[in-house]
């Protein structure tokens, strides 16, 4: 991973009006393959007042702000820990990779406490995200012909297939291509770190193999679901629903 810009985390705590339970790293960052030019994209899970969440008012449940960051496009999103919790049991994959990304710009005991809950969040309707996802990449792919959504598209099969396989979240190009990519991605990964918005390389496989082996991934991935020793429904839903309630009754004293 490139080195954070400095000041980047006075900027967030400056910019952020909730106390943070957790900011992690996504994006390509995450993903394996940053450009010299790549944004940086923070994400997390914050805190609402309890007066805020008990009241009449409905407060947004998710803070966003985007800035420039001396040449570098800098974003941060953060949802509310109900929200946050709500999204991990609808297979939000985003957010599950958030929990875990082990780029971590800030942390605290509830961090470490959610991810201590994730045996019982990981179940094999995670395969849908990363099915939708995958394939949207595809389509952006098709239209535009640039590189990074075509390694957006095998980063989403390839974690979804290792998520299926092993219940273990890992989203990092890099690491998932010698096992279950193609052997050309490394080259292609290689451009991307060149240019953030760069097309696909001259002497890249033709359009025809990339179709070919996406859609060997996604196949795999809709077996890998099927045959999966993981869960239909998250077994940890009663004990997230606990674990809100308890964050929430603390905040009162």
């Amino acid at each position: 991973m490139n080195v954070l810009p400095s000041g980047l985390v006075d900027a967030l705590t400056g910019a952020h009006p909730y106390p943070r339970a957790f900011v992690t790293v996504s994006g390509a960052h995450l993903y394996g393959f940053p450009s010299r030019d790549s944004d940086v994209d923070l994400r997390g899970m914050h805190l609402l007042p309890l007066a805020d969440v008990v009241g009449l008012a409905e407060p947004p449940e998710t803070f966003s702000r985007m800035w420039d960051h001396d040449g570098v496009e800098a974003d941060v999103v953060t949802h509310d820990l109900a929200k946050f919790c709500r999204l991990l049991l609808r297979r939000s994959g985003d957010v599950l990779e958030q929990l875990t990304s082990p780029l971590v710009v800030a942390s605290s005991p509830l961090h470490e406490e959610l991810l201590g809950h994730l045996p019982g969040i990981v179940t094999t309707r995670f395969a849908h995200h990363y099915l939708g996802f995958g394939r949207g990449r595809w389509r952006a792919f098709e239209e535009s012909g640039r590189l990074k959504p075509l390694l957006y598209a095998f980063r989403a099969l390839t974690t979804g297939v290792h998520l299926m396989r092993t219940g273990e979240v890992e989203a990092d190009l890099t690491r998932l291509a010698p096992v279950y990519g193609p052997a050309y991605l490394p080259e292609l990964i290689a451009a991307k770190r060149e240019a953030e918005q760069g097309a696909l390389p001259a002497d890249a496989p033709s359009r025809a193999r990339l179709a070919a082996d996406v859609a060997a991934l996604a196949d795999r991935l809709e077996d890998e679901r099927d045959g999966s020793p993981l869960p239909d429904e998250p077994p940890a839903r009663p004990d997230l629903h606990a674990f809100v309630v308890r964050i929430r009754l603390a905040m009162e004293r």
